[in-house]
């Protein structure tokens, strides 16, 4: 794009960057920089909060354990009211730690010490999800699954005529499975269309976010109207007739 048009654009949004270690801040602003991402800081939870509502970033890269407001708090907070994604960073790289930042709404999650190269691309591949989707759903149409309708162009779900607030990677998860026409998808096929092939993510990963898409959809995973386990499988849509209405890739 010519200069003279760059010159023209809104600036776009930044990234958030949330940790209260000074060189992590420093050095993660540094590496998003490099690859032309504006960026801004807070060194707490509470400050977090109002540069979230003064900057409306693109992405917020947010530490777990900070002082005054914790980051699953923020997340929480975030969610009421925001589908941004998030990279949720923390030292607590145990299994239930992951899963609980997930479960709360994170996209991705990555534990420390990390490499700031793996945290740039990995941001990288946040926000193309985020812009454009997964190679593995539909792109285009209408999905129904049982009494969820899936606005594939608009990114919008509705249950029951209610509408739904998910996060991008949720919306392309429901999508994807809603797409199957009731196969059973295994957990490395769902990390690949939710993530992209290559890229090292948990397996259980998958578990989290399904069980957050469950409880937004008001699903019960005992008794499930909309998403089954399949043991030692994987998951698939309990599509009941639900249909494809004018879906298409």
């Amino acid at each position: 794009m010519p200069a003279a048009l760059r010159a023209h654009l809104p600036p776009a949004p930044p990234i958030l960057v949330v940790d209260d270690d000074a060189k992590i801040v420093a050095l993660v602003r540094t590496y998003l920089e490099r690859e032309g991402f504006p960026v801004v800081l807070a060194s707490n939870g509470r400050e977090a909060l109002r540069q979230i509502r003064d900057h409306r970033p693109r992405l917020i890269v947010l530490d777990v354990m900070l002082p005054e407001v914790d980051g699953l708090a923020v997340t929480r907070r975030v969610r009421q009211e925001s589908d941004v994604p998030i990279l949720m960073l923390s030292a607590r790289g145990a299994v239930a730690d992951r899963i609980q930042g997930l479960a709360e709404g994170a996209d991705d999650y990555l534990a420390k010490p990390f490499s700031p190269a793996e945290l740039v691309v990995r941001v990288k591949a946040i926000l193309r999800r985020a812009a454009t989707g997964s190679h593995a759903m539909p792109t285009r149409g209408t999905l129904a699954l049982v009494d969820v309708t899936i606005d594939l162009d608009r990114h919008e779900v509705h249950r029951a005529g209610d509408p739904v607030r998910l996060t991008p990677i949720e919306f392309r998860l429901l999508a994807t499975l809603a797409g199957a026409d009731g196969r059973v998808l295994s957990r490395d096929l769902l990390l690949d269309a939710l993530y992209g092939e290559g890229v090292d993510v948990f397996d259980r990963t998958i578990d989290a976010h399904v069980a957050r898409l469950r409880e937004k959809l008001g699903d019960a995973a005992g008794n499930p109207r909309y998403i089954a386990s399949v043991r030692g499988e994987g998951y698939r849509a309990l599509t009941g007739g639900g249909s494809r209405k004018d879906a298409r890739r």
